[in-house]
């Protein structure tokens, strides 16, 4: 069985828990409880495959960010979270982006933008501004207001379509390596 390392980032405040605890229990955390670092194991079948997601569930908190790297190191892919009604959580975004892509050393890491707290009548950041900013980045976003699975999901679809294309650019590399030119 697989397993794959799910990391949910994203700004204090803004449902990463509400969200993992609803795939994972499910039922909506509706009180705010700030997490420090929560983990949670869920055995699920996605597209036929039986797999055994790891999730990491991370703080929020500035006072916490130095274990950022750590966890982010680790991590095979990011739900990255916003809340809807809140512009500076969008604006953040962006910076666990970075500092994913720094620690990973890559640009294409796998990676989900999620815009929750959609039931919510107050709206700061427009859906299609997640939807261009995730246009950017080449990521799927969701809107979330309840059916927190296809978000997971397609997290991992992402880091499935990320390990076969490093496999395939692997194996053209190894062929291209074996080659010899006499000049």
């Amino acid at each position: 069985m697989t397993e794959y390392k799910l990391v949910v980032v994203g700004a204090g405040g803004v449902g990463k828990s509400a969200l993992t605890i609803q795939l994972i229990q499910n039922h909506f955390v509706d009180e705010y409880d700030p997490t420090i670092e929560d983990s949670y194991r869920k055995q699920v079948v996605i597209d036929g495959e039986t797999c055994l997601l790891d999730i990491l569930d991370t703080a929020g908190q500035e006072e916490y960010s130095a274990m950022r790297d750590q966890y982010m190191r680790t991590g095979e892919g990011f739900l990255c979270v916003f809340a809807i009604n809140n512009i500076k959580s969008f604006e953040d975004v962006h910076l666990y982006r970075e500092q994913i892509n720094r620690v990973k050393d890559s640009d294409s890491v796998p990676m989900v933008l999620v815009g929750n707290k959609s039931d919510l009548g107050t709206r700061a950041v427009e859906s299609r501004q997640a939807q261009e900013l995730a246009r950017s980045y080449g990521v799927p976003f969701f809107a979330m207001t309840h059916g927190v699975e296809e978000a997971f999901y397609s997290l991992v679809r992402e880091i499935r379509r990320y390990k076969e294309t490093n496999r395939s650019n692997k194996k053209s590399k190894k062929n291209t390596q074996r080659r010899c030119a006499i000049l």
